[in-house]
């Protein structure tokens, strides 16, 4: 097990096309290799240190969901966690083991597709002042971490920068198309169904979770990292108590910090200390172990 963080990372004689938060995008001719590192971001800026392992739990948490679910959802997976790397990469099996997976060549589609099944977050912050999320009208005296009556696709456009905006369903369509959109909104309403539900059973609450859809081969797929603590909310069940902000799995613990610093949350970023750095993986860990109900 390492316990050095994984920041950066260049594979010689391989293009790398993306260099995002956390993930590194690499081409390999006619598919993508995906790794991710184990960097860490806050406000939008990226701390100087990583949690270690952190992209092996991102990487085998969305091969699992992908297990659970490849025969009724398609996605962009083109091997298996266990499945031998290409030669072309096997010099740097050390540093990729665990945290890669070779995916197809989707084109993504230009809408974050995101389900909420309790009030959290931006969702509460509008409830609060108009009775809604992303203008879908919801029942009055609900509090913050409220369970929603029935989950609620509230999709939003990507950015580049800085945070996503929510948008109504109606922009999404125009921005995909009404077929794509409605499309995008069931499988997403579904996969959150059965996700929510298999969490349920492990301890793990769901509250809302973003998930990303492409098109290959003339045929919607989901493609990116799948229900991890990174694109996900999660809470721990037996500790949920509505009207109040929940503990979570995941980089909560860290926003929670860098508020008691006197940080304008512009980059530079601070270190992180030891101690917030080992509660925060052992959170990563506990979230995969939980839900696979196994170690990594």
């Amino acid at each position: 097990m390492s316990t050095t963080p994984l920041i950066h990372l260049d594979l010689p004689g391989i293009q790398k096309l993306k260099s995002g938060k956390v993930r590194e995008v690499f081409d390999l001719g006619d598919r993508l290799l995906f790794v991710a590192t184990d960097r860490i971001s806050a406000f939008d800026c990226i701390m100087p240190n990583g949690i270690p392992r952190k992209g092996e739990v991102l990487t085998q948490l969305s091969h699992f969901w992908f297990d659970l679910t490849d025969s009724w959802l398609p996605n962009h997976r083109l091997a298996r966690a266990a499945d031998p790397l290409p030669r072309v990469l096997q010099p740097f099996s050390d540093q990729l083991r665990g945290r890669s997976m070779i995916v197809k060549k989707a084109r993504p589609l230009a809408i974050e597709c995101i389900v909420r099944g309790y009030l959290a977050g931006s969702g509460w912050k509008e409830y609060r002042q108009s009775q809604t999320v992303c203008g879908i009208r919801l029942p009055a005296g609900l509090v913050e971490a409220s369970e929603l009556p029935e989950a609620i696709f509230t999709p939003a456009t990507k950015a580049e920068t800085g945070h996503d905006e929510n948008i109504p369903f109606a922009q999404a369509a125009a921005l995909v198309g009404p077929n794509v959109a409605g499309a995008v909104r069931e499988l997403s309403l579904k996969l959150y169904g059965f996700a929510r539900d298999h969490a349920r059973h492990r301890g793990i609450l769901i509250a809302d979770t973003k998930f990303e859809f492409g098109i290959f081969d003339e045929q919607l797929i989901l493609i990116d990292e799948v229900l991890t603590p990174d694109s996900s909310r999660f809470w721990p069940a037996d500790l949920y108590q509505p009207g109040r902000n929940q503990s979570s799995f995941d980089k909560q613990f860290v926003r929670d910090y860098l508020e008691t610093l006197d940080w304008n949350k512009t980059p530079p970023a601070p270190a992180l200390p030891a101690e917030v750095v080992a509660k925060t993986q052992a959170k990563y860990l506990d979230a995969f172990e939980r839900l696979t109900g196994r170690r990594l």
